[in-house]
């Protein structure tokens, strides 16, 4: 396999275009596990293609799913099972594959039989014990191998019982995304207590939406506690998978960098990814944004610092502490702790990229405090293996640097293509 190493970004002077985003990660994934739960075929149009999703589609195989893909045209065909778990026994290789790892976790306990899920070395550094105690408390029998509250996850499954589960959802909401998705098929019904606070909830959002889809309608009273019916998915038929709001981010905060206008179509003001929402956020720097059914349209102007509560789109705050580079004083991004459990340590990678650049940054546990610099230096920005790092750190060119980026490569996660699609828009 050739590798790129590194990938030079000469300085860009301005973002204009349209751009056609990819398939959602988090939306794709979603889909196609209720797909796989569901009962009948069910035919999911501008499916991702990227390694994470590959990696749930490879899972799902072992798993003894029925798929028909046509990659060239983003579309799979699933086959549901009303639940069942066909095989007995599977190992699962997931990479680091969040979105993956933990809902098929939660699916595998529908079934009968032994299970093991792991991942790459990080993967067995991200916490999942919280979705490990939930599922247990419904009836599940499941332990993280090396006694680290981390996968590798064995399960020896026999169905869940259903009833009262009280999880936590301060370090990530995928573990109640998890358990929800798999709540109907509990032998009794299901209530979810969370016992602390919940992050990200844009995105537990999505999960009951998606499931409204699928038939399957979630009581949430103020997101502390959740009511799940036995039901059996019904697979919608066809189903579109809406344009990535996440990777939107770096080309609308690109053009209101550089004053340039974009326009990105697949997700709008009728999306149900909260991430849509970090272009009200360039609004409040200066941009000015409008909106239709399935697209956002966003023209540049000079941006000012602003203060931020960004713990229901932690991952367009990657996409902030970059743009804060070119603002008129301090950004604060406060409420993000959570990076600490994503693909790297963000807090970590993000301040030691943006000091590298020049910036001043003030750390905190859940916070950055961030001060443009005069210039930005030329540098090489490591990117941890990281995506998110890659994608984000690529607007530190448009300032009057040349940027390096190490292991470009590692975008191929959620976004293979992310260079050619970014690097046509620039001038």
């Amino acid at each position: 396999m050739n590798l790129q190493k590194k990938i030079t970004l000469s300085p860009i002077k301005n973002i204009s275009g349209i751009v056609d985003l990819p398939g959602s990660k988090s939306v794709s994934n979603r889909i196609l596990l209720l797909s796989m739960l569901a009962k009948g075929k069910t035919e999911i149009q501008n499916l991702l293609d990227s390694d994470d999703i590959r990696f749930m589609i490879e899972g799902m195989k072992k798993l003894g799913i029925k798929l028909d893909e046509n990659r060239n045209k983003n579309i799979i065909s699933v086959s549901g099972t009303s639940g069942t778990i066909p095989v007995k026994n599977a190992n699962l290789m997931l990479g680091n594959a969040g979105t993956a790892i933990r809902p098929l976790t939660a699916a595998v306990t529908l079934g009968h039989g032994n299970f093991v899920l792991d991942g790459i070395p990080r993967m067995r550094k991200r916490p999942i014990i919280d979705l490990v105690k939930g599922l247990r408390q419904i009836g599940a029998n499941l332990n993280c191998i090396n006694g680290n509250d981390c996968p590798p996850i064995e399960v020896k499954a026999e169905g869940l019982n259903g009833g009262i589960t009280k999880l936590s959802g301060a370090i990530s909401s995928q573990y109640l995304t998890s358990i929800l998705l798999v709540s109907p098929y509990a032998q009794n019904e299901v209530q979810i207590e969370i016992i602390d606070k919940l992050v990200s909830k844009p995105y537990v959002d999505m999960t009951i939406n998606l499931m409204k889809l699928f038939g399957v309608f979630v009581n949430n009273n103020d997101y502390k506690i959740f009511n799940v019916p036995n039901k059996t998915y019904l697979s919608p038929g066809k189903i579109l998978v809406e344009g990535d709001a996440s990777s939107a981010s770096y080309f609308l905060a690109g053009a209101a960098i550089t004053k340039g206008t974009v326009t990105v179509n697949g997700c709008g003001n009728e999306s149900i990814q909260g991430d849509v929402h970090f272009a009200n956020v360039l609004e409040r720097m200066g941009a000015k944004v409008s909106w239709g059914k399935e697209k956002i349209i966003l023209t540049g102007s000079s941006l000012k610092g602003i203060d931020a509560d960004m713990n229901k789109m932690p991952d367009a705050a990657m996409t902030l502490a970059v743009t804060a580079l070119f603002a008129d004083g301090k950004t604060t991004i406060k409420n993000i702790y959570n990076w600490r459990f994503k693909e790297t340590e963000r807090l970590n990678a993000v301040s030691k990229e943006l000091r590298k650049l020049g910036a001043n940054v003030e750390k905190g546990n859940d916070y950055l405090v961030i001060e443009p610099p005069n210039i930005i230096k030329e540098v090489s920005i490591d990117t941890y293996d990281d995506h998110r790092m890659a994608m984000a750190f690529s607007l530190a060119a448009c300032g009057t640097s040349s940027i390096t980026i190490l292991n470009p490569d590692c975008v191929k996660k959620t976004f293979p293509n992310y260079f050619k699609v970014f690097t046509d828009l620039c001038t």
